[in-house]
């Protein structure tokens, strides 16, 4: 078998067998398929598709290049979220502890971030104590036990989709729904999970613009759970705004305090009831999706999903007194709002530009070396559909310096006020599930 003949096959249009893939895969990650053929492989991808199989296929040998974690000590079936990404997105530090309140277990592979804020386990180090960092036989006592851990990629999961991915985006293919599809599914797949829920999101603060190509890639990873063995579901949730009102590692971490209590921001609070319903139903703990939604509004309303995370927390060495007292979490020193120029109402807020915003006070990291300030953000006053008078807040900023020009200044761009009223913009597009 000779690379060259595969990448004709795939340029000219052809299907590639199992072996075909698998050959390409380990011969990448082995280091004797050099990136000049890969850079051109993969562009033939980019050029002419994969069908569902290919894709699954290409999928798995991913999967199969590396380590895969062993979650069968865990009792239950085990079902994982992930979210494509996008500013404020604080669903799983709600969700892990409110899925877990109703007895699903919640076994958590998260990372940190390169981008607008950290990843999940930044927010979660945000709290006192808190480390991330635990063994396998600790998570999965953890898990028994407490119902949900959160702990960073640990072993050599998927080597072939990390090196494959730095190839991608040097070389114009990150684009590309097979090629998109597949590097997600690979690391939810060896992460060991029995079923997925999917958050794809769509919009101006996502990686997917349109809903198209949104619905493309939701149904692709679909595809690929079927094909694979493991129940996988998608919603396509919106991201022309950032989710909730806080943008920052601390100040999302109150703010799902603040929603496992009930009083947290609509969207927030609706979008974790509607992923979360799925993966209690996923995971058969419910007769339906509604049953499920009831069962979490009722870990809410009384109160479990609060103490089921303080007992996550405590037993990650975290300060639990932090829910009851959020005055203990990380705090900027100044505190500086950001006022409306004109009388009207929120038409638009570029959330990239949000989101770059924060990056630039700290809450983000810029490049892998940058060191995230946990203490730093910006919390947003109005949204799409708030009227708003000149003078008011619009946004305030949390900051640990008293300059704070450029920040400003980007806010003032991501926002637009009009002078008629529009409508809050729809916040669950789509579900997708598998034929």
């Amino acid at each position: 078998m000779r690379m060259v003949d595969l990448i004709t096959k795939k340029r000219d249009g052809g299907q590639l067998t199992k072996q075909e893939i698998d050959f390409i895969i380990e011969g990448y990650t082995k280091g004797t398929i050099p990136d000049y053929q890969m850079s051109s492989f993969l562009m033939s991808v980019f050029f002419k598709g994969m069908t569902p199989q290919e894709t699954a296929d290409m999928t798995m040998a991913m999967v199969d290049s590396g380590d895969t974690i062993d979650l069968s000590a865990i009792k239950g079936i085990k079902v994982d979220k992930h979210s494509t990404g996008g500013v404020g997105d604080t669903t799983t530090i709600v969700l892990a502890p409110l899925v877990a309140a109703v007895g699903v277990p919640v076994a958590k592979l998260s990372g940190r971030g390169l981008g607008h804020t950290g990843g999940t386990v930044d927010k979660f180090e945000a709290i006192p104590g808190f480390h991330a960092e635990i063994d396998n036989e600790q998570f999965i006592k953890q898990v028994n036990e407490v119902k949900v851990a959160v702990t960073g990629p640990t072993g050599n999961l998927t080597p072939a989709d990390k090196k494959i991915y730095g190839l991608r985006d040097v070389t114009g293919t990150v684009n590309s729904i097979p090629l998109m599809a597949s590097s997600i599914m690979s690391k939810k797949i060896a992460s060991g999970s029995d079923a997925i829920v999917l958050d794809v999101k769509v919009g101006a603060g996502a990686f997917m613009k349109d809903l198209e190509g949104a619905k493309a890639l939701a149904e692709a990873m679909v595809e690929i759970g079927s094909n694979v063995g493991r129940n996988t579901m998608a919603v396509i949730s919106d991201m022309n705004q950032p989710l909730g009102y806080a943008i920052g590692n601390a100040l999302e971490v109150k703010e799902a305090i603040d929603t496992l209590r009930g009083e947290g921001p609509d969207d927030l609070h609706e979008l974790c009831l509607t992923l979360g319903s799925h993966m209690v139903y996923l995971a058969e703990h419910a007769n339906s999706v509604e049953e499920a939604r009831r069962q979490l509004e009722e870990a809410i309303q009384s109160g479990k999903a609060l103490e089921t995370f303080k007992a996550f927390i405590e037993a990650q060495g975290g300060d639990a007194s932090i829910v009851d007292e959020p005055a203990k979490l990380p705090a900027a020193s100044y505190q500086i709002a950001v006022k409306a120029k004109q009388d009207g109402y929120v038409s638009a807020i570029v959330a990239d530009s949000i989101g770059t915003a924060a990056m630039i006070l700290g809450a983000g990291r810029a490049t892998k070396e940058s060191e995230i300030d946990l203490a730093v953000g910006l919390m947003l006053e109005k949204k799409i559909g708030d009227e708003v008078k000149q003078g008011d807040t619009i946004v305030t900023i949390h900051s640990n310096r008293e300059a704070v020009e450029d920040v400003i200044e980007r806010i003032y761009e991501a926002y637009t006020i009009t002078g008629s009223k529009v409508g809050r913009p729809t916040l669950v597009h789509a579900e997708i599930h598998s034929k």
